[in-house]
């Protein structure tokens, strides 16, 4: 029989079963205090995150527009394609991984293995791809549904779309991958136009799938504003074509720049750097050449050649990147020499060729000199002797004074990222005799594109510097105008008298002088060319040097509305002077912008002798009718055949071709005749019409040679060799080779 607890024993139980009840209160109380206070928050966020899933909304990013409204830039809804390890079934040998795995890499062409990496994690988001398109996103949720598969999603963001492709892509420049503004007016802007991001913070339930509306809170996104620029998509489209023909006809080695700019209120109607990139593909790199170097690297090596060419595809020219102006600058000498009296229309000059500075002679362009010239003349010569002479009349003191004034000391201040500080003499320096000369004619220092435009603007507008603006108009998301861009006028720096007497001498310049291939038949053009040698470059031993050549147009020169100034770096097509290989872009560009702009061109009675008519059309007409016809608009007809009815005219009704051009007339039973265009490049005007006319074919003339003086053919619209149609028209360009600056 066994023994009772005695009375000690039940004590000792009980003391024992009390001591156990208060240590394991002690240790419960403890991991309670562990895990509500010490780590209370770790444990908080890791539930939070089991139960929760909090969702970014993309704000849409504002619209950029051109000045006419039309789109640039705009954001549209695509996709972020992600995973939840967590929610990967991973106790079935991973066979809903490689699943997940295989279908994701076949619709979203991504790689299959990065994709199963990532189902083996031990997290709740991993991105597998973002940008996806609604197209894409479709097929991804069909196999979601189809295979009820809760550890794949899809989270709406935003991407961005450039309708316009290279059209002014470095000004306008592009987002990166969470849509912030890397480059252009896209970085600059970049607090206005990226508006504030939403949420969605939603329930989760045990499998991972998100519970009903009710469980959610959604905090919707604000939209970013809007830009409306001063750019204008049409003169943007005429600056990059005619820089894009410039770039292939004359080999450039370094891109061609252009900007065109209202010299009144400082609006940039356009700004191109070619050659460029597509906004829509901004990382590729679009130089094949500088591409077939790059792929052959590896490594690090390629890593960092890809950066350094990328930058320098999305450079934007014309405010990033510093020049000796050359010529052109002569504008601004000029400018300060007629306000400060230091020189006027008819003072006498006189150039020997050179020009005596401290112990050193420089060089006129002319080494045989211009003889005795007035300062109008001067300036239409581009004669270095005289610049360098008024210069002296200046003085450094006044001569820094008017740098400074025209704003060529510091910054303009254009709403663009990446504008370069100009490279000038400073007032000490300028005591010094051979830097003010060579200053005085726009060699020794260096400014940028954006900063003479902007000088030359306010040198012929008047007197008025203003600011350069990219964008006129803020607008919020329901399009109402929240800010208005207005023009600045910074101060007034020469009179309207010295502005009005300086745009008249630069029109010579254009119509007489070194500027003759900027010419456009009825319209007064004053400009300045420019040609500076890149003394600072290092040169290969043996290489030939490079030139940057430049022409700085306005128009009209009587009341100055446009400036075009056109950069053409590292020519290597044979020609080393601005007059030659810019100025004729420049004629180019405003021979479309200036009509564009309804500036309407007024004829001399010279100019109306030889302007251009437009074929009518006689086809159906009897064929002397139509001959006819033709007399009234002041061209000749030659009918061919012998039918009575027009059946064919060659040219064409509707092309434009010079008074006293012949139409051939072909009537029934009539045959067309070919005939083999001669090549007609290198001859004068009056040669090129005789050798085309011999063959029956028209010509129309175009470039500085419309004066026929002093001009040589550079280039024929139809290749030699080739066989047209007789009495087809046959368009080439002039030279002026007498202008040479």
């Amino acid at each position: 029989m066994a023994k009772k607890p005695t009375v000690l024993m039940k004590r000792r139980i009980n003391i024992l079963l009390i001591f156990v009840i208060i240590f394991g209160f002690i240790l419960m109380s403890g991991r309670l205090f562990f895990l509500q206070v010490i780590g209370g928050e770790e444990y908080r966020n890791r539930a939070t995150s089991q139960q929760l899933r909090d969702t970014s909304i993309s704000a849409n990013r504002g619209t950029i527009y051109d000045s006419n409204m039309t789109i640039l830039a705009k954001s549209a809804t695509v996709w972020t394609v992600y995973l939840s390890p967590k929610y990967v079934n991973k106790k079935d040998n991973n066979k809903q991984a490689n699943l997940i795995a295989d279908k994701l890499s076949e619709i979203l062409d991504v790689d299959r293995d990065t994709i199963y990496e990532k189902t083996q994690k031990d997290n709740y988001y991993e991105y597998v791809k973002r940008k996806v398109e609604e197209d894409k996103a479709k097929e991804v949720r069909a196999f979601i549904s189809e295979y009820k598969i809760s550890a794949v999603g899809l989270d709406e963001d935003t991407k961005r779309y450039y309708p316009h492709n290279n059209l002014a892509s470095t000004v306008i420049g592009f987002t990166g991958t969470d849509n912030q503004g890397l480059t252009g007016i896209e970085a600059y802007y970049d607090s206005y136009l990226k508006g504030v991001d939403g949420r969605i913070i939603s329930a989760k339930n045990a499998w991972g799938t998100d519970m009903p509306f009710k469980y959610e809170k959604r905090i919707e996104a604000t939209d970013g504003n809007s830009l409306v620029l001063t750019i204008d998509a049409n003169i943007q489209y005429y600056v990059d074509k005619h820089l894009e023909t410039a770039v292939k006809e004359q080999k450039v080695n370094n891109k061609a720049a252009a900007i065109v700019m209202d010299v009144k209120t400082g609006e940039i109607l356009a700004m191109s750097t070619k050659g460029d990139f597509d906004l829509n593909s901004p990382f590729k790199i679009y130089d094949t050449k500088i591409a077939e170097q790059v792929a052959q690297l590896s490594g690090d090596e390629k890593t960092e050649a890809t950066q350094k060419y990328q930058n320098y595809q999305w450079r934007n020219k014309v405010i990033s990147d510093p020049y000796e102006p050359g010529s052109v600058f002569k504008i601004i000498t000029a400018a300060a020499a007629l306000e400060e009296g230091a020189a006027s229309v008819n003072d006498r000059f006189t150039c020997t060729g050179s020009y005596r500075v401290g112990d050193r002679n420089i060089h006129c362009w002319k080494t045989s000199g211009h003889g005795s010239e007035s300062f109008a003349d001067g300036i239409k010569n581009s004669c270095n002797p005289v610049f360098m002479a008024v210069g002296a009349r200046l003085g450094g003191n006044l001569f820094y004074k008017y740098l400074k004034a025209f704003g060529l000391t510091e910054k303009t201040g254009i709403d663009l990222p990446g504008e370069a500080t100009s490279i000038t003499h400073s007032l000490k320096s300028l005591q010094n005799e051979v830097n003010l000369a060579s200053s005085s004619m726009g060699q020794s220092f260096k400014i940028t594109p954006i900063q003479i435009i902007t000088a030359v603007s306010a040198a012929v507008n008047g007197g008025n510097l203003v600011r350069p603006h990219i964008v006129k108009q803020i607008l919020d998301s329901d399009g109402s105008v929240i800010e208005n861009i207005e023009p600045e006028v910074k101060h007034q720096v020469i009179s309207e008298k010295s502005s009005a007497e300086l745009a008249l001498m630069l029109e010579k310049v254009v119509s007489e002088g070194t500027g003759k291939n900027a010419y456009i038949m009825g319209y007064r053009i004053g400009g300045k060319t420019g040609t500076s040698e890149k003394l600072d470059k290092v040169y290969a031993e043996g290489e030939k040097e490079d030139y940057i050549m430049s022409f700085l147009g306005f128009a009209p020169a009587d009341d100055p509305q446009i400036a075009c100034i056109v950069i053409i770096d590292e020519p290597r097509a044979g020609e080393v002077y601005g007059s030659a290989v810019a100025a004729p872009v420049c004629a180019s560009i405003m021979g479309d912008v200036l009509p564009y702009l309804n500036i309407e061109p007024e004829y001399t009675a010279e100019e109306l002798a030889k302007i251009n008519v437009t074929v009518p059309n006689i086809v159906g007409k009897k064929a002397h009718l139509g001959q006819t016809t033709l007399q009234k608009y002041g061209l000749r007809g030659t009918i061919l055949g012998d039918g009575d009815k027009v059946v064919k005219q060659v040219p064409k009704s509707g092309e434009s071709i010079p008074k006293g051009s012949t139409v051939i007339i072909y009537t029934e039973n009539s045959e067309q005749k070919m005939v083999t265009v001669p090549n007609v490049v290198g001859l004068s005007v009056d040669e090129v019409k005789k050798r085309l006319g011999a063959v029956g074919l028209n010509v129309k003339v175009s470039g500085g040679g419309i004066d026929q003086s002093g001009c040589l053919s550079s280039s024929q619209s139809v290749a030699p060799g080739e066989s047209v149609a007789e009495g087809s028209v046959v368009e080439v360009v002039f030279l002026s080779k007498d202008a040479v600056e």
